[in-house]
């Protein structure tokens, strides 16, 4: 299977550069609405959660979660509103604040340059870039299909004069270029306070258990993949204790669907060669990475996301300095890698 996997069809089929997002500027009912309307959003894995078809999907594939991206300038806000699943970031560029409550009233979390946070089902948040210049977050979001998004009710209010609107089916229709709504399909009616009722309503204390500052990440560092490397280290950000990986448990430690873990580089350092039975997404926050296989290798530069064909010998490695990387496996429990031996390299090579 491996010996399918050229460098060129890797790059084509796998591999996302941060250069290369397309971005949707109309992809929910807020994105015309002053404040919001500079926002950039990006679907890289999976169907995502956009209103609108002009989003763009550069991975269809089905993983078992999605990965997306927002890009913001300072001031540009993500209005309030919930998902079906958890939603996890990390922060790329920017300073961020996370607002909870359906008025942003329940208080808020201020993120800086790889931070992580998950945020649960059916909880009322949005993010603003309050730092200067333009930021970029890394998301992940649960399941394959991650429902659809509910938003506070003075959403609809303030995008109604702006050509957006959100039908009942969830679809967004944009009148701005002369889509109409069609014929037995309603409009969404403003969220009301009943659902408002039924979303969780989360204390400062609790919020903050959801956040994983960057220089926390690495309390519980130490894996079996890792032990066999040289130069490098494997952290838990999300999942439990796994004995089949030799990994320790998380400060995010409820079920996700996928765990997520951050590995350290020293400069030359690199994984041994290896494969997995789930999912393997990788995105690189700092430095440069070779990733490698018997077809050839790519060399991934920041905000770079790759995605790893299931059973693929792979191998990562730092070469030209430190890199950080976060990789998203899609089971809460991964079974433990399959290491290459040696000998085998050899005969490969």
């Amino acid at each position: 299977m491996s010996n399918v996997w050229t460098v060129e069809k890797m790059a084509a089929e796998r591999l996302v550069r941060y250069r290369d997002l397309k971005p949707c500027r109309n992809a929910f009912v807020d994105t015309y609405t002053p404040g919001s309307n500079q926002k950039e959003n990006f679907t890289i894995i999976g169907p995502g959660v956009a209103e609108h078809p002009d989003q763009h999907v550069h991975i269809a594939e089905p993983h078992g979660f999605n990965i997306g991206g927002a890009r913001q300038p300072n001031g540009c806000l993500n209005s309030q509103h919930s998902h079906e699943t958890e939603e996890v970031f990390i922060v790329h560029s920017g300073r961020w604040a996370f607002r909870w409550g359906d008025c942003s009233q329940d208080g808020e979390a201020v993120l800086e340059a790889g931070d992580c946070i998950s945020i649960p089902p059916r909880v009322f948040r949005g993010f603003e870039n309050v730092g200067d210049g333009t930021g970029y977050l890394f998301a992940v979001l649960g399941r394959d299909d991650p429902g659809h998004v509910t938003w506070a009710p003075d959403v609809f209010e303030k995008a109604k004069d702006y050509g957006l609107v959100l039908l009942e089916n969830g679809s967004l229709v944009d009148t701005t270029k002369g889509e109409t709504v069609p014929a037995g399909v309603q409009p969404m009616k403003p969220t009301d306070q009943e659902i408002i009722d039924a979303h969780r309503r989360m204390t400062l204390v609790e919020m903050a258990s959801c956040v994983v500052p960057y220089a926390e990440q690495t309390r519980f560092a130490g894996s079996d993949l890792a032990a066999q490397g040289e130069g490098v280290s494997e952290s838990p950000l999300i999942g439990m204790s796994n004995p089949d990986e030799g990994i320790a448990a998380s400060k995010l430690t409820w079920r996700h669907g996928f765990a997520l873990r951050r590995f350290d580089f020293a400069h030359g350092g690199s994984t041994p060669t290896y494969s997995r039975a789930e999912a393997e997404v990788i995105y690189l926050f700092r430095g440069s990475l070779t990733f490698a296989w018997d077809g050839g290798e790519l060399v991934l530069e920041e905000g770079d996301v790759l995605t790893v064909p299931k059973g693929l010998a792979r191998s990562l490695a730092s070469p030209e300095g430190e890199s950080v990387v976060y990789i998203v496996r899609g089971a809460d429990y991964p079974e433990a890698a399959t290491l290459v031996p040696v000998e085998a390299e050899a005969s490969v090579a």
